[in-house]
């Protein structure tokens, strides 16, 4: 059965528009647990545009379920990392100008970088993921560089509006699967998801984990986040 992590950056960027000490995402998180979230994940950025450090910290010490922080391969934020020790991080790209996270990481350009962070995480006993987008040269450096895992970026099937293309951006997910698993990778799924289009990736064996978060924050703002965390997680577990 897939899981669910629930992304609770936008309870921060909520937050930084007063900038203020409200919503909290520390309570967010712990609303998702109750609401049967297998895990909690953040995005560390450069900009701190919406999590802070005080948020990983305090949510390392409180999250009972999986802690993912999701960051960019800056040095600076791989030792904050280290000191944290969050269950995974998810190695992403970055760009200062971008309003979520823009593709996959080129793993075959930073391959080099991307192994020596991921031999530093280990010593940590911190799993890795890195973001990908689902092409087999990718993949195979991810592994190629001693990654536990990848996270296909679901956005391209997100935005197909055409039935052809959805069913190519599927193909293309399973594919990925494919070529994942036969290189001992575990299998996550992100961005882009929705209420409307989880159901089809959700039928997808082999993917066993999701993270999503700006559907679920923003449905969360008109049900509550523990409704909306909670028909998430059905819609996953039941598709």
């Amino acid at each position: 059965m897939a899981l669910l992590n629930v992304n609770i950056d936008h309870i921060a960027t909520i937050r930084q528009a007063r900038q203020t000490d409200e919503p909290d995402p520390v309570w967010a998180a712990v609303q998702c647990e109750l609401a049967g979230a297998n895990g909690i994940t953040v995005h560390l950025r450069q900009d701190r545009r919406h999590i802070n450090d005080r948020d990983v910290h305090v949510l390392k010490e409180t999250v009972a379920c999986k802690f993912n922080l999701e960051m960019c391969l800056n040095e600076s934020i791989v030792k904050i990392a280290e000191k944290v020790r969050p269950d995974q991080v998810t190695l992403v790209p970055e760009n200062r100008a971008e309003l979520t996270t823009e593709g996959g990481l080129d793993c075959v350009k930073f391959e080099k970088r991307l192994a020596a962070i991921t031999k530093r995480m280990h010593k940590k006993d911190i799993l890795v993921s890195t973001f990908i987008l689902p092409n087999e040269k990718q993949i195979l450096a991810t592994a190629e560089a001693g990654c536990d895992a990848i996270e296909l970026h679901t956005g391209q099937y997100a935005n197909a509006t055409k039935d052809s293309i959805i069913e190519k951006r599927l193909n293309e997910l399973q594919d990925g699967r494919d070529i994942a698993m036969a290189a001992g990778l575990v299998v996550h799924a992100g961005h882009g998801l929705t209420y409307r289009n989880i159901r089809p990736v959700a039928k997808i064996e082999g993917l066993c984990e999701f993270n999503i978060g700006h559907s679920i924050i923003s449905r969360a703002v008109l049900v509550g986040i523990r409704e909306a965390t909670e028909e998430m997680k059905l819609l996953i577990e039941c598709p």
